[in-house]
């Protein structure tokens, strides 16, 4: 289906074909001929050139819009960025520096508390040998004075059992030597002694 531009373009090779003389154009048929095209297309053409013009104008317009705004946001982006980092650059240094001040004084309590527990454990280590010594001298004199009162004792009962076993033999000897008497006292009250020959 022939468009308008397509029956414009014939009607001007029609006319023209019909104003161009038979023989090579002049100078005065060319200018005829821009004429003619004039007379016919001037209006659209200088219609789309507006147009064009607008289009152009308008794409130039916001080809350099868009050009602000992306530089603006990546302006602002490389700001958000540059913002952030250091952000977080200076609270790393902050992290970092509160626990390199934190292992430092761990470090510190460390070494104190070492500190202290050798010399504390020296200290216990003085006192138990001291009342390691204390406890020994004190076992050995309690065994010494319960030797001696062991010894003590012994002697006393020993000492006992002999005056004992003494006074023992001293009275059985006495005894007997009573008996002994008195036998022959009965016997010679009742005159049943018999003396031997040559006593009394």
């Amino acid at each position: 289906m022939a468009t308008t531009s397509d029956r414009q373009q014939t009607a001007v090779k029609h006319t023209a074909t019909n104003v161009e003389p038979k023989g090579p154009l002049t100078e005065e048929g060319v200018g005829n001929l821009d004429k003619v095209r004039d007379i016919l297309f001037g209006g659209q053409i200088r219609d789309y050139d507006r147009r064009f013009s607008r289009i152009e104008e308008r794409l130039v317009k916001e080809t350099a819009d868009l050009k602000d705004e992306v530089r603006q946001r990546l302006a602002a982006l490389e700001q958000y960025v540059k913002n952030e980092t250091a952000t977080l650059s200076e609270r790393i240094k902050t992290e970092h520096d509160e626990r390199s001040d934190a292992t430092k004084d761990l470090a510190r309590e460390l070494r104190d508390a070492s500190k202290a527990f050798e010399k504390k454990t020296g200290q216990l280590d003085d006192q138990i040998a001291r009342v390691q010594r204390e406890a020994r001298q004190q076992i050995l004199e309690l065994q010494q004075h319960l030797t001696d009162d062991l010894r003590q004792k012994i002697d006393e009962v020993l000492a006992r059992l002999t005056q004992e076993a003494t006074e023992l033999r001293a009275d059985k000897t006495d005894r007997a030597t009573l008996a002994a008497l008195l036998t022959e006292m009965a016997m010679r009250l009742n005159n049943e002694l018999t003396l031997p020959v040559g006593e009394d």
